[in-house]
């Protein structure tokens, strides 16, 4: 009879170790799974970006998730964002993706709208519609957004410009922006760092030498046109600044360019001299009313510390080395023109 007890007894033991066995392989299973489902690497190295548009809700991200491979499991994605309460937090932007990462991660990165900026540098941009184009190809805001901004009248004078002068506020850098930034909000990211750029310091020697820091940059521009050297640039600065306060028309070439609205101009001929435009400082005495290109550091700097000399004309060197010769008499300023006319001839550059 006890050995009888003693069976049942040990036959119950096995069974509750087997069912307790069973219970953590089950209970481990599950953990694993979670650990799987959570913290397991999912991201794949498919593409580097994933861009998440304004206005988009939760469907839309999965979506794009699924069609771009961007994770290996898509149901465990699903699983875990809505276990994480994300499809009523997506945020907008352009989030980086790395190999590996686990669910858990893309997830909470996602949910803060833990973005990486985007790089936007402006240098040598002659139109507003050229800067409105490169905008729009690092944003997500389309180039008839920033252009209708660069043409609002309404707008552009919250800030202190024209729509002529507008593209002086941009200075030639280079930014770190969030992909998903509205276009006014651009323009007013760019309009701080026209205020840093702007210091005490510049205004003061804008000032000292009777120009508002607009009329710096639209000079710097015509500057720009003309130096290809920028050793050169405090040289035709202050041959700009001897006609100005002359009272003399600047005759730059390069605003006669930018009137024919044709880049390709390599010889000013008197056709072109007689182009009716505000730019053509041939017709029109002063400044004109805007930059003719996105006026360079450089050159901004170059009008601000201008070199005094007596200096009234100048002309491209003859051996096109990209240096100009400068005059103080238009006597000598025609010996210099005919050198330089007669080395075009002699390459055959005709326009």
């Amino acid at each position: 009879m006890t050995e009888v007890k003693t069976n049942k007894t040990s036959f119950k033991t096995k069974v509750l170790i087997a069912l307790g066995i069973l219970f953590i392989v089950m209970l481990g299973g599950t953990a694993f799974n979670y650990y799987l489902k959570y913290f397991g690497p999912n991201v794949t190295d498919n593409t580097e970006y994933l861009y998440i548009k304004t206005g988009s809700g939760f469907d839309d991200v999965y979506n794009t998730i699924k069609k771009d491979g961007i994770v290996k499991d898509s149901v465990s994605f699903l699983n875990a964002a809505n276990n994480m309460e994300y499809p009523g937090s997506v945020k907008p932007g352009r989030y980086r993706l790395t190999k590996g990462m686990s669910n858990r991660s893309f997830i909470n990165m996602l949910k803060a709208g833990n973005q990486e900026p985007v790089k936007i540098a402006f240098q040598n941009v002659r139109l507003k519609q050229t800067l409105a184009g490169m905008v729009a190809r690092k944003l997500e805001t389309d180039s008839a957004s920033i252009g209708r901004l660069l043409d609002s009248t309404a707008f552009v004078q919250k800030y202190g410009f024209t729509t002529d002068n507008v593209h002086t506020m941009f200075i030639p850098n280079s930014y770190e922006i969030y992909w998903n930034t509205p276009a006014e909000k651009f323009f007013t990211r760019m309009h701080d760092e026209y205020k840093k750029f702007w210091t005490a310091e510049r205004k003061a020697k804008a000032e000292k030498i009777d120009l508002t820091p607009i009329e710096v940059s639209v000079l710097a521009s015509i500057v720009d046109g003309e130096a290809l050297m920028d050793k050169e640039m405090p040289v035709i600065a202050g041959l700009y600044m001897n006609r100005l306060k002359k009272g003399m028309k600047l005759e730059a070439d390069p605003t006669v360019i930018f009137a024919a609205n044709d880049f390709t101009i390599r010889r000013v001929l008197n056709k072109h001299l007689r182009i009716e435009s505000p730019y053509n400082t041939y017709r029109n005495t002063g400044l004109p009313p805007g930059p003719i290109g996105m006026p360079s550091i450089n050159a901004i700097d170059a009008v601000l510390n201008y070199d005094s000399h007596n200096y009234i004309y100048m002309c491209a060197k003859e051996d096109f080395s990209g240096y100009h010769n400068f005059a103080v008499t238009l006597a000598e300023h025609s010996v210099n023109a005919r050198k330089f006319q007669q080395a075009l001839n002699a390459r055959n550059i005709k326009k």
